[in-house]
């Protein structure tokens, strides 16, 4: 398990996205086990990597980018530590990937609001589908596969709600419906006979709204937004909606993985257990770094329409105008933060074995760390 001490003491350094390195102290000796993470260039990614790290194993990441993680290492740490370059797409590169794996945490996605469905198709369910054949191939019993609470999300508001189960059809989007498609041939692998006599043993883990220092999908654009004065409440931002600190999100992959025999073909949805309203939440982030938090409001209705109107008018416009950013605001993103999402946690806890080891209220404290007066000064 993650030890929290060195955590909070990471978020006292002047930038904690350069990642200053860890003690060798905050790592346990070696237990000997390689685990391919996909996607470590992401800050979920690149946080389980090191938690994995800590906990004793060695971690093999695949992904297209340099994940960075490597210069953030104790000398003695480091050769537990290794990376292949490479793409979901590219079965030649999975499969120098998997070579003396003994367990593969997928984390890699396309995770954009917006976008072609057959970019989704290629890399969330062809790039997952090929991994797991692959891990078949290679007699690889542990897959862990992270998914996301939107794969059961019909629109109508979530309250206390369990895990439920990946609906394709209902889902919303084409980032949760990809999702829901490879999340179901993930957990319908569970039991696989491989050639070495055991059995694959699946199971996902969906994370709801990850955030944390340095996360610029989440809380930097709210940050962005809130000091321009362009960040509106839709109704008021009274949903209440459950989220997750990053390094409890990565502590809970780690649990994940090592209780993949309890969760045996199962998902779970995995938070906080702290639900705050959207106006709260984003009060908490703007108040932490001095930035004025939102004051307006506009109907929940008007704003699904307008975001959907936006998503259209963006797909047809140049990318010298985008310039490869998603749309300001969305139909899918305007009912995320106008419809409540908070869950029940008892099953994911009992299953994991796991707790938060970090508040809502620690959270927005390194955020404070973190940031210092970066959105408040002029």
């Amino acid at each position: 398990m993650t030890n929290p001490a060195p955590l909070a003491a990471r978020y006292t350094d002047p930038s904690p996205r350069s990642l200053r390195p860890v003690e060798e102290s905050d790592f346990a000796p070696s237990n000997a086990e390689r685990v391919l993470l996909t996607g470590a260039s992401g800050m979920l990614g690149r946080e389980s990597a090191l938690a994995l790290l800590r906990a004793g194993y060695t971690v093999r990441v695949f992904q297209r980018s340099d994940s960075g993680i490597a210069a953030l290492l104790p000398d003695t740490i480091r050769p537990r530590f290794e990376q292949v370059r490479g793409s979901l797409t590219n079965r030649q590169a999975i499969e120098q990937a998997l070579t003396g794996v003994n367990g593969i945490v997928h984390a890699a996605a396309k995770v954009s609001v917006s976008g072609d469905w057959r970019d989704y198709e290629r890399v969330n369910i062809e790039g997952t589908k090929s991994l797991l054949d692959a891990a078949v191939e290679h007699a690889i019993p542990k897959f862990l596969y992270i998914s996301s609470p939107s794969v059961a999300h019909a629109g109508a508001a979530l309250v206390g709600a369990g895990n439920g189960d990946a609906s394709p059809e209902h889902a919303r989007g084409n980032y949760a419906r990809s999702k829901a498609v490879a999340e179901k041939a993930v957990l319908q692998m569970n039991g696989t006979a491989l050639s070495t006599g055991k059995y694959l043993c699946t199971g996902a883990l969906r994370p709801h709204l990850i955030w944390g220092p340095g996360d610029t999908q989440l809380v930097e654009r709210i940050l962005e937004r809130a000091r321009a004065g362009r960040l509106p409440l839709l109704s008021g931002g009274t949903g209440l909606i459950d989220t997750l600190y990053i390094d409890n999100a990565a502590d809970a992959v780690v649990h994940g993985y090592e209780r993949l025999e309890a969760l045996a073909g199962r998902a779970v949805v995995v938070t906080n257990g702290q639900p705050r309203t959207v106006a709260e939440l984003m009060s908490g982030f703007c108040t932490a770094v001095g930035v004025p938090a939102p004051r307006f409001s506009v109907p929940a209705p008007v704003a699904v329409v307008a975001g959907r109107l936006i998503e259209k008018v963006w797909a047809l416009l140049p990318h010298s105008v985008t310039a490869g950013d998603e749309p300001p605001m969305t139909g899918f993103l305007a009912e995320q933060l106008s419809t409540a999402h908070w869950f029940d946690q008892r099953n994911t806890r009992e299953l994991l074995g796991w707790e938060p080891a970090v508040s809502i209220e620690e959270g927005y404290e390194r955020l404070r760390l973190f940031y210092g007066d970066k959105y408040s000064r002029p």
